[in-house]
C-alpha cells in the first residue's frame, strides 16, 4: 500500500476512535477515506483523530476530527483522551496542549490510567450554540416529540461544548428510549441550523446522572464526551445537581463512567479511560487499511 500512515483502533467507554497519525504530511484524511473506514467492521468508528503538526505554537498538535460519515466535528472529548493515552505512549509525557476547531484543549494523563480533558466553558448563548430562534433562557426551549398533550421528549436544555448539544430529562433509564428513533428527527430539527447531539439524561441523585446520546454526523453511539459535559452543565444550571457529577454512560460496555466537573472558573473538566485495541497502516485517500500482526504471546 502506498503513502500509508500509522493508526490506532482505540475507544473511550466503548465511543470508537481511530487515531491517524498525519505528521509530517499536508494533507487530510478524506470524507471518501472516513466513509470506507466506517463501512468495514474492523475499522467502524464514531470519530476519527487525526494528528497533525501544530499550528500554533505552544501547542503539541491539531487534532483534526472527522465523523464516520465524513463530516468535521469540532469536539471530541472521549476521542481526545485517545490522543492522550497514544502519545503518552509514544513520548512518555503526561500533560498536553492540542488545538482543534473548539478551541484549545489540555489533556493530562494520570498515574491510575485516567485522562483529564479541559473541555473549555460551556456556551449558553442562542445565537452561538447556535439555534434559529431567539432564547433569552437556554437552560429549558420548546421543543418536543410526540403527541402536544404527552410528549415523549421535551423541554431540553441546548449549549454547546464545542458543537451544539440538546439535553432531554428523562425519568427511567435511557435506554428503554427508542433514540434510534427520535435521534435522526432531533439532530436535524429546523432549531439546530448546524444539526445537534442529542442527549438524554436521567439524574439518579445529586452527584450522578444516567446518560445516552445520538451523536451528530455518527449517529447511536457508545459514548460521547462532550456530550456528557453538557449534561453535566445542564444538570447543575438547572439545579438538578451538584457542579461535579458522575455520568454513567448506559450505552457504554459495562455502563461505564466519567467524571464531569465544571469548575468556578467555568471550564469543564473531563476525566475517563482510555483503550488501545490494535495498530495498523492506512490510506488516508482511499481508507484501504493493514492491520499489524498481534504480538507474539509467549509459551508458559
Amino acid at each position: 500500500m502506498a503513502d500509508t500512515v500509522e493508526f490506532a483502533k482505540m475507544n473511550g467507554l466503548g465511543n470508537k476512535i481511530l487515531v491517524v497519525d498525519m505528521r509530517g504530511r499536508k494533507d487530510r484524511v478524506t470524507p471518501e477515506a472516513a466513509i470506507a473506514l466506517a463501512a468495514d467492521q474492523a475499522t467502524n468508528f464514531d470519530q476519527i483523530m487525526a494528528i497533525h503538526d501544530p499550528k500554533l505554537s505552544g501547542t503539541d498538535a491539531y487534532i483534526d476530527i472527522v465523523n464516520c460519515d465524513g463530516t468535521r466535528a469540532q469536539a471530541c472529548g472521549n476521542g481526545t483522551r485517545c490522543v492522550v493515552q497514544a502519545l503518552s505512549a509514544e513520548t512518555g509525557r503526561k500533560a498536553f496542549t492540542f488545538q482543534t476547531l473548539a478551541g484549545i484543549l489540555n489533556a493530562q494523563e494520570h498515574q491510575d490510567g485516567t485522562i483529564s480533558v479541559d473541555m473549555g466553558k460551556p456556551v449558553f448563548q442562542w445565537d452561538k450554540i447556535p439555534l434559529s430562534e431567539e432564547f433569552h433562557d437556554t437552560s429549558r426551549i420548546e421543543l418536543q416529540i410526540g403527541p402536544i398533550d404527552n410528549p415523549v421528549l421535551h423541554s431540553p436544555a441546548v449549549m454547546s461544548m464545542g458543537n451544539p448539544h440538546a439535553i432531554f430529562w428523562v425519568d427511567r433509564d435511557p435506554m428503554t428510549f427508542e433514540l434510534e428513533r427520535f435521534g435522526p428527527l432531533l439532530e436535524n430539527h429546523p432549531m439546530f441550523p448546524e444539526k445537534a447531539n442529542i442527549t438524554l439524561a436521567q439524574v439518579i441523585s445529586p452527584t450522578e446522572m444516567v446518560t445516552r446520546t445520538w451523536e451528530r454526523g455518527a449517529g447511536l453511539t457508545l459514548a460521547c464526551g462532550s456530550a456528557a459535559c453538557s449534561a453535566g452543565v445542564s444538570g447543575a444550571r438547572t439545579g438538578r445537581t451538584e457542579r461535579k457529577v458522575d455520568i454513567i454512560v448506559a450505552s457504554s460496555p459495562n455502563r461505564g463512567k466519567l467524571s464531569i466537573e465544571w469548575r468556578a472558573d467555568d471550564h469543564v473538566i473531563m476525566t475517563g479511560p482510555a483503550e488501545w485495541e490494535w495498530s495498523g497502516n492506512l490510506d488516508p485517500v482511499s481508507g484501504s487499511f493493514t492491520r499489524d500482526p498481534e504480538p507474539e504471546v509467549q509459551a508458559q
